[in-house]
């Protein structure tokens, strides 16, 4: 038997995120407001603030709902070409609407609400961190990339200029940059031939 209040309450949920997104997309994050949230999904204000608490979580939820697929890392013994795969995933899907737009104000609020950042950081940031890092250490493993590199610093290096292009000169992030970008950090992080 199906919980109607609970089926009820999901539908109001999506229906609040959809109003979230739609609004931001019209009028941007800045003029985003509760009330107009709420008068677009034709419920209370307090019936969101009940599910959030702050305008910037209720943003968050909405863009993280948002279908984010593709961007875990496959194993095919290519670091490069699986490397590729997904940063070239990631620029399409930051690149147009609506995802990128959203993306970036949501990366420009979590600058002043430290608990957007935080929970940007726990359930989108790290998550995807995380897989890199794997695909990177079982890269290390099999022999693709000197024993001795910093993994970490790897990935902040190979995602260091695709924010600075997204967020800073807001130039396009293209698949060819990409493909420059990896060029020149494996030209450093490859095995160097033993002497």
């Amino acid at each position: 038997m199906t919980d109607h209040r609970s089926t009820r309450a999901n539908d109001r949920t999506e229906t609040i995120m959809r109003a979230t997104l739609d609004l931001a997309r019209e009028v941007g994050y800045a003029k985003l407001s509760i009330e107009a949230v709420a008068a677009r999904a034709g419920v209370g204000k307090h019936t969101i603030y009940r599910r959030w608490h702050s305008r910037g979580l209720l943003f968050l939820d909405a863009v993280l709902s948002l279908n984010t697929e593709g961007l875990d890392h496959r194993d095919t013994g290519d670091i490069v070409a699986d490397l590729r795969e997904v940063m070239t995933k990631a620029a399409d899907l930051l690149g147009r609407p609506p995802w990128g737009p959203l993306y970036q104000d949501l990366i420009g609020e979590a600058q002043h609400d430290p608990e957007v950042a935080a929970a940007l950081n726990r359930r989108f940031i790290e998550p995807q961190t995380a897989n890199t890092l794997t695909r990177l250490k079982a890269a290390k493993a099999q022999g693709q990339l000197a024993p001795d590199f910093d993994l970490d610093l790897a990935f902040e290096i190979l995602s260091g200029p695709l924010y600075y292009r997204f967020l800073i000169t807001q130039q396009p992030v293209t698949h060819d940059y990409i493909d420059r970008v990896l060029q020149a950090v494996f030209a450093g992080m490859g095995p160097r031939p033993q002497a």
